[in-house]
């Protein structure tokens, strides 16, 4: 907000695997931010940020929302992103454009696999992160196995800054490893006041013990944390939130808090360490981007007074306003009126509108500054991974990447008026959401959906029919395959046609070998023997029957080409005549170098009772999977496996 100084801005988001509890604690945050003067709950349908019809019918978040809140003079800029695994893009494109973030875990299941996910999502952009040990209120809510699975699984060292009172139905509070003091929520007011009080008498060797283990974390990495430790000084709060910052800025730790969002216990505990140990946009190292005009490597520091800059992350579809394009403002600053370079399309566009986001709600703001998220209303062709800049001085960051999707489903729309509708409907979807693909099967004429699971495709129906009014029948999900090659083999395609006029004339020769990961084509023809003019025809043939596949219509990965050779003709040779050509050399070539399917594989976690435990790797054998790991939790297994996605 233009009201606080950038040092005191933070822009975090909540992850978590699937029912960890990220809605409820964001909802908690925003009653006792006074945001809102209600607490909404899931199974009723009514929190702030789960705002969408699917979202409340269903009880899960779908998309990602943004809200704001002021805390201790603060504003924290927090986006909400959904834990089911169908819908994982919508936390890699915020993570993009974020300084820090809360990963809830759940105090039952501890780090499960979406748990995982989202922090090697986090590793990858460089995120500070503190966590938040939720649900301590459930029956098996075991803390301290949470902070062992943490420290198994993830590089960063955890170091729990709070510790439970109580478990499972008598948890009450926590004990601050920092204060040293406890701290037990009241009930009668939800949680918005707590009472200190002095540790208990059973609990003061224990604490002595972590509070030891913390310092000991600390002074690796802080040196006159490290010279009071050694020569027996008192170690005061403000001696170890430094180092506590320090490391979470360096990713070296992550602090653990604890509570329990549905029983409004922990949460304003939570905020004061976002503030204390989350960054502002002035501790993360300057964005690199691109210059598009020297082509040169350029910075952009988070200057309100530098050229501007901004990247947009997320397109969203207003009913009256048109398409929102969520933006995270790197430099500069931006006002409705200005016109900025819109990139990789290098297109002038006008902002008509700068708002704030409270989930589906918005507020019209004068300007965004560097180190705000906002939306921008006005810009009629962005795309998410755009590149908004200065006219002066254009950058272009890097874009976002998205997976590529593993269930399609066909559809058809039930009347002419449907028709009409359904394609405009879909191009929004697109949009909207990037790892959503259509297509027309060249060989049925069906229009082909494509998403992340069977979940992504069914919530996308749902809002066709529901949001769009479109009618429309489906066929039943099918599992997207694909085809790779796994030798290396040589092929001709020759295309040669007398029509008694002008006639077709073409021969490429191709080279197909396996590659680690990606398709590419390379063009390795000697001086004449293809025209240059010729060369981007036989590439899209290629590209063409990267897409449409050979064994089965299924998309072709992992393939290296190599243009070898060729011949034409200088009346009868044209584009089309290479296009088919390339592609009759691909198909030769792809049978001939031993072509294989590959199947999607997930990675699936059970939570069963002891005595249903041959149950359940009989079943899990049965379906081809794999059995990785077991772990006994009282009288529970936790089994994790890899299971076809098919079956």
């Amino acid at each position: 907000m233009a009201d606080v100084p950038i040092e005191k801005t933070r822009n975090i988001g909540i992850v978590a695997h699937i029912d960890a509890g990220k809605t409820t604690t964001t909802e908690r945050v925003l009653y006792y931010a006074g945001k809102i003067h209600r607490m909404g709950n899931i199974d009723q349908g009514n929190t702030q940020m789960d705002w969408m019809l699917q979202e409340k019918e269903r009880g899960i978040t779908i998309t990602s929302a943004a809200t704001t809140v002021r805390w201790r003079d603060h504003c924290i800029n927090i986006i909400d992103t959904p834990g089911h695994v169908d819908f994982t893009i919508e936390v890699e494109r915020c993570l993009k454009v974020l300084d820090g973030t809360v990963i809830v875990l759940c105090g039952v299941g501890g780090v499960e696999p979406q748990s995982e996910t989202v922090w090697r999502q986090a590793d990858r952009y460089h995120i500070p992160r503190i966590a938040f040990v939720n649900k301590l209120d459930r029956i098996g809510a075991d803390f301290y196995r949470v902070l062992k699975m943490m420290g198994e699984t993830f590089k960063q060292i955890p170091v729990p800054v709070q510790l439970p009172i109580g478990a499972e139905e008598e948890f009450r509070g926590i004990i601050d490893l920092i204060t040293e003091k406890a701290y037990i929520w009241h009930s009668e007011d939800l949680g918005a006041t707590y009472e200190e009080q002095p540790i208990p008498e059973d609990r003061k060797a224990e604490v002595e013990e972590y509070r030891h283990q913390m310092v000991d974390t600390l002074t690796t990495f802080n040196e006159s944390l490290l010279e009071k430790y050694l020569t027996g000084q008192p170690i005061v709060p403000s001696d170890l939130k430094f180092p506590l910052r320090q490391g979470t800025l360096d990713l070296r730790i992550v602090p653990v808090f604890c509570g329990s969002a549905l029983r409004n216990k922990g949460i304003q505990r939570l905020l004061d360490g976002v503030i204390d140990y989350m960054p502002s946009p002035l501790d993360i190292p300057p964005v690199h981007g691109i210059n598009p005009k020297t082509k040169k490597e350029e910075t952009r520091v988070p200057d309100p007074t530098a050229p501007f800059s901004g990247l947009i992350f997320k397109l969203a579809s207003d009913p009256h306003r048109g398409m929102l394009s969520y933006v995270r403002i790197y430099s500069g600053k931006v006002k409705p009126g200005n016109v900025v370079m819109a990139i990789p399309d290098m297109k002038r566009v006008r902002i008509s509108k700068l708002l704030i986001m409270h989930a589906n709600r918005q507020q019209e703001v004068e300007s965004l500054s560097a180190g705000e998220i906002g939306a921008v209303v006005g810009l009629k062709e962005s795309r998410t991974g755009q590149t908004l800049a200065n006219l002066a001085h254009p950058i272009a960051f890097e874009s976002i990447k998205f997976p590529e999707p593993v269930v399609f489903i066909a559809i058809e729309p039930k009347t002419k008026a449907d028709e009409n509708k359904l394609q405009s409907s879909l191009d929004t979807l697109a949009l909207e959401d990037p790892t959503f693909r259509k297509r027309t099967d060249e060989e049925t004429g069906q229009l082909i959906l494509s998403g992340m699971g069977e979940l992504h495709l069914d919530i996308l129906l749902d809002r066709l029919q529901r949001t769009y009014k479109v009618g429309i029948r489906s066929g039943k999900p099918q599992v997207s395959y694909r085809e790779t090659v796994t030798a290396e083999a040589v092929a001709e395609g020759r295309f040669t046609r007398q029509t008694g006029g002008r006639g077709h004339y073409a021969v490429v020769k191709l080279v197909l070998d396996h590659r680690p990961a990606g398709n590419t084509i390379i063009d390795e023809t000697k001086k004449g023997a293809i025209p240059k003019q010729f060369i981007p025809a036989v590439e899209q043939g290629i590209s063409d029957s990267f897409e449409s596949g050979v064994l089965a219509g299924y998309q072709v990965i992992n393939t290296k080409v190599k243009i070898l050779d060729g011949d034409y003709h200088e009346v009868d040779s044209t584009d089309v005549d290479f296009k088919v050509a390339a592609s009759m050399a691909f198909r030769d070539a792809f049978m001939a170098a031993s072509p294989t399917f590959l199947e999607p594989f997930m990675k699936l976690e059970v939570v069963t009772p002891e005595q249903y435990l041959g149950n359940v790797l009989a079943d899990i054998t049965a379906r081809n999977g794999k059995v990785m790991h077991m772990e006994p939790l009282k009288n529970y297994q936790i089994i994790t496996a890899e299971v076809p996605l098919a079956k």
